[in-house]
């Protein structure tokens, strides 16, 4: 598995999340552990990175995001489409996730939450508290502090899903339906009107 992952620059680490996937969210502290799907989660600033992600008042991710200060933002493939449905609909209250559904982690640099192996992207961030925006909107923000790309789809800081279908992003619409990534194509610069 490790043979695909490639440090990302982090003044491109926003790229990661550009074109707006549903992300997993990692979190863990005292020996606990979760992870749970996030469909509000976007980047925020360049340099030094920031992103920005929703949680409800209710997730034990949360709580454990904000008692140990740091998360992963993973960023999950269309291979991983059920893990995502189950693990945005279960608590990890009641129960070990990772354990009862034999989710595969790798170690990040940074934090002490766990990575998601087979997704396709991960972003280790330290948590920028601010009481407000968290308890107001519950909206999370945090520098990404290292990060890291599968080398099939993300090079030379693109993502370029071709010849890939099972590694493309999973984008969710509403009730368990998801998109998936489609072809790139490329922009051109509209000449001026007279």
């Amino acid at each position: 598995m490790s043979s695909i992952l490639a440090p990302v620059p982090l003044a491109k680490a926003y790229r990661l999340l550009n074109h707006g996937p549903t992300v997993l969210v990692s979190a863990a502290h005292g020996g606990r552990r979760n992870v749970m799907a996030a469909a509000w989660a976007m980047a925020v600033d360049f340099e030094p990175c920031k992103v920005a992600v929703v949680l409800d008042k209710q997730t034990w991710t949360r709580e454990l995001l904000e008692a140990e200060g740091s998360f992963v933002l993973n960023v999950p493939c269309a291979a991983q489409v059920d893990l995502v449905q189950t693990v945005g609909n279960t608590t990890g209250r009641e129960l070990d996730k990772f354990t009862a559904y034999g989710i595969e982690t790798l170690e990040g640099e940074k934090v002490s939450a766990p990575l998601i192996a087979s997704c396709v992207a991960w972003l280790e961030c330290r948590l920028l508290p601010e009481a407000h925006n968290q308890q107001g909107y519950d909206l999370f923000l945090g520098e990404v502090v290292a990060a890291q790309a599968d080398t099939r789809v993300f090079r030379d800081g693109h993502w370029d899903f071709a010849g890939q279908d099972g590694l493309r992003t999973l984008h969710h619409v509403a009730g368990g339906h998801f998109l998936v990534i489609g072809d790139g194509i490329q922009g051109r610069m509209l000449p001026p009107l007279d």
